[in-house]
C-alpha cells in the first residue's frame, strides 16, 4: 500500500487543479447563486399560496360559498318567521282561523254559496306514439 501513495496523492492534487477553477467561480458567483435560489423559492411559495390546496384561489371559492350560503340562511329564516306569525294567527286570531277553513276545507256560512272550479280536463294522448320512445 505504500507503494500506490504517491500515485493516490499525484491523482488527488491532479483532481484540486480541475475542481480549482470551479470552485473559484462559485465563490465569485455566490451572491449571484443566492439571490437566484431565494428567488426561485419565492417564486414556490408564491405559487403555494395562489394555488395549493388551501390557497387564494379556494379561499375565494370557499368565501363565495359562505356568502350564498348566508344569503340561504336569511331567506329560509325569513320563511321560518312568516310561518310562525301564520301559525300564531291560526293558534289566537278568530279571523285567520275562519280563513283557512274556507280556503281548505271550503266550508261556507249558512246562506253562503261555495263556488268550486271545474277540474282541469286531461290532455288528449298523442295521435302518434312518437313521444313514448
Amino acid at each position: 500500500m505504500a507503494e500506490r501513495a504517491p500515485q493516490a496523492e499525484a491523482l488527488a492534487a491532479s483532481w484540486i487543479l480541475s475542481v480549482r477553477p470551479l470552485a473559484t467561480r462559485v465563490y465569485v458567483l455566490r451572491r449571484r447563486i443566492a439571490t437566484i435560489t431565494v428567488a426561485v423559492l419565492a417564486g414556490l411559495l408564491f405559487g403555494h399560496v395562489m394555488l395549493g390546496a388551501n390557497g387564494m384561489m379556494v379561499y375565494k371559492q370557499k368565501r363565495m360559498e359562505f356568502q350564498s350560503l348566508q344569503k340561504q340562511i336569511a331567506q329560509e329564516q325569513k320563511e321560518n318567521d312568516l310561518y310562525t306569525q301564520k301559525i300564531q294567527a291560526l293558534k289566537t286570531d278568530a279571523k285567520a282561523i275562519e280563513k283557512e277553513a274556507r280556503e281548505q276545507l271550503r266550508y261556507a256560512r249558512p246562506g253562503e254559496y261555495v263556488y268550486v272550479p271545474p277540474a282541469a280536463a286531461n290532455q288528449p294522448a298523442p295521435a302518434t306514439h312518437s313521444a313514448m320512445k
